[in-house]
Order: structure tokens, then sequence, then C-alpha cells
């Protein structure tokens, strides 16, 4: 046995009963019942007999000791005493270690030595050292989604191993999952099954623990701590009101979980630069929620680049303390225009309609050779390399054979136009109610729903757009018809410029969550990219149809995304936690919903193979005091009356 253990010291508080007690003991004094024949001899007496002696010596008494025992009894029990160093009953144990983002709080405020996690770990490590002779046990990580750490192993040193490896990610938690998970495993060994949860108490997911047919002991680890929190973050471009030049504004959420108020600043700075570009100074009520706004001019090269939003003085809880974003692209939109022939098409000067477009007219051997925005349109004329460098595509009178995964078939002489996708952005406030193709050749559609712009016998407008990237293809050269003579051609490369700008300014791949799954966008005919970010070493991902899936991101801060083919480019990529529900570190109670055959102890702070002694000592209070009740009641035997 590793000695006696208090669960929870304040029980013994009620100890200071003792001195009320003995002082009552004191001041009672006991006087014995004498018939007389008349009071009226003692009545000049009855003020010195009340005023004489107030205190009397303590002599050790029956009831007084019983009830001294009663009160220690219900002392200890309060306080809990566990005995450590008893074994685990079960030949199965599963320990499941919260890993969210609250067990990073340091114990005892921002200047902690230790964690949360640091207490969990310990208090896993002690489960694994009292298991039951030929028990084994498994380690799960319960994060984002439940992850068997360790297998069912007897082996202490590999569990210890596995227990190491166990830390606290910034995601947000999702506790039931892995529970259900280690319940199952425990089942389908067969034996008996038990299974040890270690966690803080500040759940994100409300709700209990449903576990079947097992006995759970639930160990809690950390206090409550005050905790102020970056929950929202958002990024958009703007126009300042009084100088009309380009801004950055930076909409922020601050939340407060703290019993009393506090001043905090708001600063935002540009990734590798110290000097913050704007600040905010706030008064933070008990509980409080406050929004922010932050804006500052971007310079030209700023575009693209990381931004850091943090929240200061920092608190226990510091993994929510900054925010991430990325300077959003510029309004002006680049646009490519490739083609056999130099001069200016239809198509370029409805682009150039646009003031807030970027064009760039290439040939179709240059548009192999330069290097082109990852985000701007591409606009091909008469051909359809392959690959196409940039972002959304629009191919205009392709050659006959494959063209973005769609065939390109035979020409169609004066094909009428029957009926067009009015629910698509691309053709939306247009009508083509009179517009007139000479020659087009005929699309094979991907799909109903690719089929854009319909003729009686083929289609003339087709769809090939891939994940993270619109493509559209017209069958007809805009010059053999009449349709850049009427708005409606106007208004449908509008709709492809507007479209592209969407993509453009939310970028490769829009706001991301830790632990959610993601994927980017990347340039066509790019094979592999390399991913590096904070804590993470660097790795080569593939890429298929120009997107790369990345891997589940359990930390947040920015990552970068590099490419060398078909030319030099590179994004980033902004993470965040940004959750209110992990935010809130302040520990709740666990719930476990016991289903008929499980058994449910105590939530705890002691480590596992313990002995509790409540129960124990609940009994010896409640037998002091009927011992004390049975003494006091007892009959008495009577006495003769004495003669005055």
């Amino acid at each position: 046995m590793g000695g006696l253990h208090l669960l929870d010291p304040r029980g013994l508080l009620l100890l200071a009963g003792v001195a009320p007690l003995v002082v009552l003991y004191i001041l009672r004094i006991r006087r014995r019942r004498q018939r007389v024949p008349s009071t009226w001899l003692w009545a000049t007496a009855q003020r010195d007999l009340v005023a004489r002696h107030p205190w009397r010596r303590l002599l050790p008494e029956t009831t007084l000791l019983l009830e001294l025992l009663a009160l220690a009894a219900l002392a200890l029990a309060l306080a809990r005493p566990s005995s450590r160093g008893g074994s685990l009953d079960g030949d199965h144990v599963a320990i499941v270690i919260d890993a969210s983002a609250s067990m990073a709080t340091r114990l005892g405020g921002p200047s902690g030595a230790e964690t949360r996690m640091d207490a969990a770990r310990r208090a896993a490590r002690d489960a694994v050292a009292h298991l039951s002779s030929g028990a084994d046990a498994m380690i799960v990580e319960a994060g984002r989604e439940g992850l068997v750490v360790s297998p069912p192993e007897r082996d202490v040193a590999r569990l210890q191993a596995a227990i190491a490896r166990v830390e606290a990610a910034e995601v947000e938690g999702d506790l039931p999952v892995a529970v259900a998970l280690a319940a199952d495993r425990l089942r389908s060994l067969g034996g008996r099954g038990r299974l040890v949860l270690v966690t803080d108490g500040a759940l994100a997911r409300a709700g209990p623990l449903v576990v079947a047919g097992l006995p759970v002991d639930v160990v809690t680890v950390g206090d409550a701590e005050d905790n102020a929190a970056l929950v929202q973050v958002d990024v958009r471009p703007g126009v300042d009101a009084a100088t009309r030049r380009e801004d950055v504004q930076v909409f922020a959420r601050i939340q407060s979980w703290a019993s009393r108020p506090r001043e905090a600043y708001v600063t935002l700075s540009l990734e590798g630069q110290g000097e913050p570009v704007a600040s905010r100074r706030l008064r933070l009520g008990a509980e409080d929620k406050q929004p922010v706004v932050l804006s500052f001019e971007p310079r030209p090269e700023d575009h693209g680049r990381g931004l850091l939003v943090r929240l200061s003085p920092g608190d226990a809880a510091p993994f929510d303390d900054v925010a991430f974003g990325r300077v959003p692209a510029s309004p002006r939109t680049p646009v490519v225009i490739a083609s056999a022939s130099s001069s200016s098409s239809w198509t370029s000067r409805a682009v150039e309609a646009d003031p807030d477009v970027d064009l760039r007219r290439l040939t179709l051997a240059q548009l192999a050779t330069v290097n082109v925005d990852p985000d701007a349109l591409v606009i091909v004329e008469g051909a359809c390399p392959a690959p196409l460098p940039g972002g959304d595509v629009l191919v205009l009178a392709p050659p006959a054979g494959d063209c973005l995964g769609v065939h390109v078939g035979a020409p169609v002489d004066d094909p009428g136009v029957t009926s067009w996708e009015t629910g698509d952005p691309r053709l939306r406030f247009l009508t083509l109610d009179g517009v007139h193709v000479a020659r087009a050749r005929a699309l094979e559609a991907r799909g109903a729903s690719a089929a854009l712009v319909r003729a009686a016998s083929a289609t003339l407008i087709a769809d090939a757009s891939v994940p993270g990237r619109t493509a559209t293809l017209v069958g007809f050269d805009v010059g053999d018809s009449d349709w850049p003579l009427q708005a409606s051609f106007v208004l449908f490369v509008r709709n492809v410029v507007e479209l592209a700008r969407a993509h453009r300014l939310q970028g490769a791949a829009g706001p991301l969550r830790t632990g959610d799954a993601a994927r980017v966008q990347v340039p066509a005919g790019t094979s592999k990219v390399t991913l590096d970010g904070p804590g993470a070493l660097e790795r080569e991902l593939p890429v298929r149809d120009g997107v790369a899936a990345l891997p589940v991101l359990d930390r947040a801060g920015l990552y970068h995304v590099r490419w060398s083919e078909p030319h030099v480019g590179s994004l980033r990529l902004a993470v965040n936690l940004t959750s209110a529900a992990e935010s809130d570190v302040r520990p709740r109670p666990v719930t476990v919903e016991a289903a008929p055959g499980s058994t449910v102890q105590r939530p705890s702070r002691d480590a596992e193979g313990r002995q509790a002694w409540v129960p124990s000592l609940a009994a010896l209070a409640a037998l002091a005091l009927a011992l004390d009740v049975l003494w006091v009641t007892r009959p008495r035997r009577s006495r003769g009356a004495t003669a005055p």
C-alpha cells in the first residue's frame, strides 16, 4: 500500500466543530433533582446559584467521546481518504486519456510549470503500475477522434512509453467517441473489462458518456482557472471610407470566463514582423464577450502573407491566445488571355470593361513558360493546352479531341440555342434568346447538369470543373456568332470573372480548423507539394487533378505549401482552433450513463489502484451517533429521595 491520500482535504474543515462541542460540555452544569418541602428558603440564593461557577473542569464523558468520534469520522469521510497501491480489478483495462486542447491548461496559472496533461499522464502511469497480476491494458488518446495509442499490452515499459507519447492537441475534443471506442475494444476481448477515464472535465461535447456492462473509474485533473480566448477570427478585404484606398479588416471576438473583470490588449501583426500594425485595448467584464475590428493598409508585397492576432496578457490556457489569418489577395483579379493572335478579341474587350481586373495577354507558347499567378483566371482562345496554369479556366473554340475531360466533336452548322442553365452562376441575369451561332463543335458534357447551353442536337457550352477549379468550355468562336453584339455576352464574361474573384478571395482552401480534413488547390501539372508548419517536419504530399489532400493538422498556426513544377510557387494556410466550447476550461461534472451491468466509481483526483475509505468512515460515524443516542436514552436506576 502506498499510504493514505486525501482526495478533498477541504472536508477536514468539519473538525472545527470540535471546539464548540467541547465548550458546550464545559458550560454544561449537571444538577441533581431533589424534592424539598418548600422553595421559599432558596429564593434569595437563586441569583448567587446561577452566577456561581459558569465554567467547570472538562471531565471525560461517554457521550462526549462518542460525539467527537462521530465528528472526526464525518470529517475524514468528507475529505475522501484513499489508499493508493491497490490493484485494478479486471483482466483487460482501457485507459482513456483526454487529449483535447483544454488539457494544455497550466496548473496554478500562467506561470505554472505543469499542465493538466502532465497530471493526466502521471495518473495513467499510476494505473499501469497497479494493474492486477496477469492483466493487460490499452492506451486510448481522446482528441478530435479516438485513437488507440497502444493495443492490449502487459509490458509495463511499453505502456509507459505509449503514455509518454500522448500530447494535448489544439483540437476540439470528442470524448464520447473515444470512450465508445475503448468500450467496444474491451467487450471484444471478453473476460472482465474495466475502463479508466482521465480528464479535466472541461468537455466540448455536452452529454453523458454511455458505457454498457463495464465498471468505469473517472479520474479528474486540474482546478478551475480564469481564461479569456479568441473564439472567432475573420479577415476581409475592403476600402477605407476616408482615403478610398485598399485596406484589410480583421474581425475578432474575445470571450472571457473569468470571475472578475480584466484588461486585455488585442494586437494584429504580420508574419515575421514583430511590430504590430494595429492594436486595441479592451475592458473585459466577468464572463464577458466583445467584438473587435482591426484594420490596416497592406502593401502590394503583403498579399498572401500570414497574419497573427494576439490576446495579452497571457493566461493559464495559452493555446487560444493567438489566432491566424492570411492577408487576402488584392481585389483586382488577375486575368490571362492566351491565343494564337496578339490582337484584341471580343473576349478581351469584355474583360477590360471590368475596372478591377489586371489583364495580361500571352501567346500559347508563353503560357507554358511564363510564371502565371496561381489564382489567375486563364482564358484560352482556339486551343486547349495541357497542363493549364492558374486557377479557373475559360476555353473558347477548342479543337477536336479531348479538352479538360470533355470530348470536342465534329462541327455543327447553324445550331440553334434551345435552353440554358439559368441557375448556374456563370449564366445568371442573362438570356440567350435571339443569339445566332453560325458554326460550333458539339461538346459531350459529363452529365446533364454539365450542359450549360444546349442546341437541338448538341451542347454548345459545357462545364468541365474539377475539385478546386472551375472550368468552362465554349464550343464555338464568338466571332462566328452575333453573341458579342448583345449584352448577354458581356454579362457572361463578367460572371466568369466574378466567380474567379470569389474563389481567389476565399483562398486556396478556405477557412481551416484544427482536426478537420482539408484539401488545397495547386496549379494543374503539379505532381507533388511539400508541407511544413508549427511543430511539423517538412513532408511531401501527392497531388491529383490539381488538388493536394492534407493530413490532419492538430496545431493552430500558419502552414506553407510549396511546389516546383510546372513552375515555382507557394501559398500559406491559416489553421485555427477558435472554439468557445474548448476554451471554457472550467471543470464540469463528468456524467457516465451506466447501462445495466455497469458500475461507476465516483470521480476522484486519485490515480488508479485505490481503495476508498469513505463508506467505512461514514458507517463508523453513524455507529458512534447511534451509541450516543442509546447511552443518553438508556433507563436509569431510580434513587430514593434524600431528606433535606
